[in-house]
């Protein structure tokens, strides 16, 4: 027990590091973790734990920093143990052999992925790095309509962003005419029939479990009619081909769901030269077991296809590839759904799919967020069927944790008002970032008098008050007006009320800083107020970031450089 405060502040730090206040609760289930005999004393732990969180959230922000960075070498060999012990853990495939494993990435070229595509293609990875595997890259490309050259070269960067590396590559588009002799088999073998119904009546017959009359036409008669889908002449809508399921399945994917259906739209790949495109449930169990895949992730929402799978791979005596199902990873007030953000541009809401209110990789990386940070994010839930929605602020949190060591420290002054200090003798210099003790840099300015402050920094002191510039000189307050304030230089052991920030006068970069919010709410209605502007000044140093460096703007947060125009530097917000 005699550690238990020692702990307690420990944790207390980490939390409010992480989240801007420490919490009661979470403290208090980390201490009963650490030092389990603090349960026979319940009354105790709850009183040292109230004491401490109440502690911990009176000290500032920088003190809370300050503090982190006593720790951060223990967080951070805890946070790579945990990782090693629960993620990968998670990570287990019944059956699978080392050398003998190969996974894929399956997306669909008509959008950019976001960071539930990643926790597939991530645990796709993870898998065949565990067994000594493969992992191939597969485009779902069989709906010419949706699908473009655009999205192939979009997700191909972010992949590689994220750092997996392809064994091999391949299209469903290329491989049609395989796909074809797959479908002349089911029908050949009186698995599959071509059906004449209009939608509605399909609809209408799958809903009552009612088989459909044309399930009852010859098999010469069905591959005549194939062959005329494939060579043109039959009449977008007309016709489709039908596995045969079963229609009084309780599972209403096994009623004779679609394998082909006729599209005669250009297809971004193969031009007109195919009319007649399959279906996911056609194209891509075939091609997983004809590549070699021995493990699939899906999404667990199509756990009740795994049935129609595995009854067409079984008609066509293929091996059929282990599947997972995975449930998806949902965050609180954002979207995922193509269909959505496509309304959302063509609305005027957002330019584009990497608007750093969204979750698409693409936006992801212009708001900031490493790929490390993803990675371990997505990890920590390992491998679960179980639905998860998490608030935006625990991928921020591990996007922090990483930045925090590295990242150069300057300041940002929103409503600046001009300082003049009379009896300054010094220049100033200042670490550029105070957690790296091992090689310590510095940002320099010329002496001056002159320097901005924020308006809102100082609206709570008098005349008479005594301030610090951060990390430079302590000053009493002379005059305060509205467009000036005037100081006297102290010598820096006088107590002082307040410790603000600054930019030098003659050294300050015009700066705007974009903070991107919840784009929708829990109906997924778009809430116009999800994003703001903060304009200001950033002290002179910003002028040497190129586009997509990253800073902590002490006493605001960590921002991305996303721009420079006409002398401006237009920042993203990225965490607290």
């Amino acid at each position: 027990m005699v550690n238990l405060r020692d702990i307690v502040y420990e944790y207390a730090i980490k939390n409010a590091f992480s989240y801007g206040k420490a919490n009661f609760g979470s403290v208090l289930s980390k201490a009963i973790s650490k030092v389990p005999e603090s349960k026979k004393d319940m009354q105790l732990l709850k009183d040292t734990v109230n004491e401490v969180v109440n502690s911990v959230n009176a000290m500032s922000k920088e003190d809370i920093n300050r503090e982190y960075s006593k720790y951060a070498d223990i967080f951070e060999k805890e946070y790579q143990e945990k990782l090693e012990t629960t993620s990968k853990a998670n990570i287990k495939i019944e059956g699978a052999e080392k050398g003998n494993v190969i996974t894929r990435f399956p997306p669909e070229p008509g959008g950019y992925i976001h960071i539930g595509n990643a926790k597939q293609c991530i645990l796709s990875d993870e898998i065949s790095k565990l067994y000594d595997g493969k992992i191939y890259l597969y485009w779902d490309d069989t709906n010419p309509e949706k699908c473009k050259e655009q999205y192939i070269s979009s997700i191909k960067e972010d992949t590689a962003w994220l750092g997996i590396k392809f064994d091999k590559e391949y299209y469903a588009s290329d491989n049609i005419d395989k796909i074809y002799d797959y479908g002349r088999k089911l029908i050949t073998d009186g698995n599959a029939y071509v059906c004449g119904c209009s939608p509605e009546e399909i609809n209408n017959n799958r809903r009552n479990g009612i088989e459909c009359k044309d399930r009852l036409r010859p098999t010469e008669e069905n591959r005549e009619l194939f062959e005329k889908m494939i060579s043109g002449d039959v009449e977008g809508g007309k016709l489709i081909v039908r596995f045969k399921g079963d229609m009084k399945s309780e599972n209403s994917a096994m009623r004779d769901p679609t394998l082909f259906r006729i599209n005669k739209a250009p297809h971004y790949r193969q031009g007109t030269k195919y009319s007649v495109w399959p279906t996911y449930h056609m194209n891509t169990p075939i091609l997983d077991s004809i590549n070699g895949i021995t493990d699939a992730i899906r999404s667990k929402e199509y756990e009740v296809w795994d049935s129609v799978d595995k009854k067409l791979i079984s008609c066509l005596g293929l091996r059929q590839p282990r599947i997972h199902y995975e449930a998806r990873l949902n965050i609180e007030g954002t979207i995922t759904k193509k269909r959505l953000i496509r309304e959302f541009i063509n609305k005027g809401y957002i330019k584009e799919w990497d608007d750093p209110r969204l979750v698409t990789i693409s936006a992801l990386k212009r708001r900031g967020i490493l790929p490390e940070a993803i990675k371990n994010f997505i990890l920590k839930f390992g491998m679960s069927r179980n639905d998860t929605t998490v608030k935006m602020d625990m991928l921020l949190s591990e996007n922090k944790r990483i930045l925090e060591p590295t990242v150069p420290h300057l300041f940002f002054i929103s409503n600046p008002l001009e300082l003049q200090v009379d009896g300054i003798d010094a220049a100033p210099k200042l670490k550029l970032n105070p957690n790296d003790k091992q090689n310590p840099a510095y940002r320099e300015y010329p002496k001056d008098d002159k320097f901005y402050i924020s308006k809102n920094s100082i609206s709570d002191l008098a005349i008479g008050s005594t301030v610090k510039l951060k990390d430079f000189i302590n000053l009493q307050l002379v005059s305060i007006e509205d467009k000036k304030v005037t100081a006297k230089a102290l010598d820096g052991k006088e107590h002082f009320d307040k410790i603000i920030t600054w930019t030098p006068y003659n050294g300050k970069a015009a700066s705007s800083i974009l903070i991107p919010g919840e784009i929708v709410d829990k109906a997924e209605n778009y809430i116009p107020e999800s994003i703001k502007y903060v304009e200001g000044y950033a002290e002179g140093y910003a002028t040497e970031l190129k586009v997509g460096d990253i800073v902590l703007f002490e006493k605001f947060g960590y921002c991305r450089l996303d721009k420079i125009s006409e002398g401006k530097y237009d920042f993203i917000f990225t965490s607290g």
